[in-house]
């Protein structure tokens, strides 16, 4: 337990040493003067010290109580600011996200004001690694996981829909006389590879009949580093739809091979179970799978 004297004393302490006052303190605290005494000579007798000369009707501070008051000042001046800091911020409580980085970059970001303008009273922190949160520390609420997380005691796993895996280019690539338009036409074009992916080119070849060139092309451990590639002109990447999303829109990538493709989940949405039931839990959960189903 603290060794803290009454704070209602302090307080009164503390505004008469800065008002130079009892009349202006109990102004400031709307109580009255002799309220405002009371409280002062109950904290120099609980701390055994003198902290105000008493002259007529007027006070000075005793050596004593000017150093006091300077400590005490300070500490106020520290509540007042974090005060003024949070009543600023408006927020309530913070959401912490850890993700993968590719959707994280690709597609959580481009979408997070969209939660925050439903829920301003919570502050998001979004986290990018290749690592497994460790939920069990409470410092963070929710891990979007690429592949099949590892089942463990109280954690809660669930899959985002399917997503579409999809042949990419940049618009270039299906212009001219070498012109992508079939799998087969890969055989004239330099492949991206994305090392960490579940679907890769050898899937695809098999899926399509068509012998491809596995041995050569840039390689890349994340997946917006592949599609920033394709951007580029690099070569063809074999990318999820879900991650792409600004990059069609802004004619920037384009689907040689049209919108179908190989179906698969690919993200979890990893939480503790046992907070399952808190407010910003449930808002976005609810949220990301309303906006997954939208896009």
């Amino acid at each position: 337990m603290r060794n803290i004297p009454s704070l209602r004393s302090i307080q009164a302490f503390e505004a008469a040493a800065r008002l130079g006052s009892f009349m202006r303190a109990s102004e400031e605290l709307k109580v009255t003067p002799s309220a405002i005494s009371h409280q002062v000579r109950a904290l120099e007798k609980e701390i055994g010290a003198q902290l105000f000369h008493r002259i007529s009707r007027a006070i000075v501070l005793t050596d004593t109580g000017k150093s006091y008051a300077a400590e005490i000042g300070e500490a106020f001046g520290q509540i007042e600011a974090a005060t003024r800091d949070l009543t600023r911020l408006g927020k309530s409580d913070i959401l912490t996200i850890h993700s993968v980085p590719s959707i994280a970059a690709q597609w959580l970001m481009p979408r997070i004001t969209r939660f925050t303008a439903l829920h301003p009273e919570l502050d998001v922190r979004l986290n990018a690694s290749g690592e497994v949160a460790d939920l069990g520390h409470g410092t963070v609420d929710f891990d979007l996981r690429y592949g099949a997380p590892v089942a463990m005691a109280g954690i809660s796993i669930e899959p985002l829909p399917e997503e579409t895996i999809v042949a990419l280019c940049a618009p270039s690539l299906v212009e001219g006389p070498n012109a992508l338009r079939t799998p087969a036409d890969l055989v004239r074009h330099p492949l991206i590879h994305s090392e960490v992916n579940l679907y890769r080119w050898r899937d695809f070849a098999r899926d399509h009949g068509v012998r491809l060139d596995l041995d050569h092309g840039s390689r890349f451990d994340r997946s917006f580093l592949a599609i920033s590639a394709a951007m580029d002109g690099l070569g063809v990447c074999l990318e999820s739809r879900l991650l792409v999303g600004r990059e069609l829109a802004s004619g920037r990538l384009v689907l040689p091979f049209g919108e179908t493709g190989h179906k698969m989940r690919c993200h979890s949405l990893v939480h503790l179970r046992s907070r399952a039931r808190l407010g910003k839990i449930a808002a976005f959960r609810k949220w990301i799978f309303a906006e997954l189903a939208a896009g």
